[in-house]
């Protein structure tokens, strides 16, 4: 698809050609594009970006989190050889922050191995100019693990992931969808309810109650 078309020209195109998409490839796209979405372009953090998370405003938070990961390896007899993985690092301000008071247990710099997993280029410069002593290693899938014991740290990582929608009618189980409507995004919902085979896959056990729903216009 032609580079030169925005990100909201492609997400259109894709649904005129392909038909409506799930909320969660529709997030996907937002967020991870890989050359247009929002996380894979400017720091996003601090005044001059859109939001501020906990380890940019007080370093006790992340200092806090290094004595309870202290604890934790010692729980696990203070393995030799550990992975320490962080999702969604930022500027890496947190892992600094947790590194600084972890790193004067004993045996426990020794054992590290740091892990991060990032897809924004600005903030993995940050990172790396925060981490650099530790020798951090940037993950892309997660089968790239040495054997051992994994700690991960993940602050405010999973609620900006894509999610699916679901919304329970008479005839069942509907997913929600990112469509057009006389030209402009809005959700509906997929005329062909789920499958009970597939439903006990997404849900072990299935909800009684009526999930809400609405019809509303998509974010442009």
């Amino acid at each position: 698809m032609s580079q030169s078309l925005s990100l909201e020209e492609q997400i259109d195109f894709q649904i005129r050609t392909a038909g409506p998409m799930s909320v969660a490839t529709y997030m996907g796209l937002c967020l991870t594009h890989p050359t247009k979405g929002y996380y894979k372009g400017a720091d996003p953090l601090g005044a001059k970006g859109d939001f501020i998370t906990a380890p940019e405003i007080s370093q006790m938070f992340g200092e806090l989190i290094g004595f309870w990961l202290v604890n934790l390896w010692q729980q696990m007899n203070e393995p030799k050889a550990f992975t320490l993985l962080e999702l969604g690092p930022g500027r890496g301000t947190l892992m600094a922050d947790i590194l600084r008071v972890a790193c004067r247990a004993p045996g426990f710099r020794d054992g590290l191995q740091l892990r991060l997993f990032e897809t924004n280029p600005a903030l993995m410069a940050e990172q790396n100019a925060r981490l650099e002593v530790y020798d951090p290693k940037w993950l892309q899938n997660f089968d790239a693990f040495d054997d051992g014991p994994v700690l991960v740290v993940a602050n405010e990582f999973f609620d900006a992931l894509p999610i699916r929608q679901f919304v329970r009618k008479a005839d069942g189980w509907h997913e929600r969808q990112v469509g057009l409507v006389d030209g402009r995004r809005a959700f509906g919902l997929s005329p062909t309810p789920i499958p009970l085979r597939r439903c006990r896959t997404l849900w072990p056990v299935l909800p009684r109650t009526r999930c809400w729903k609405s019809i509303s216009p998509a974010p442009r």
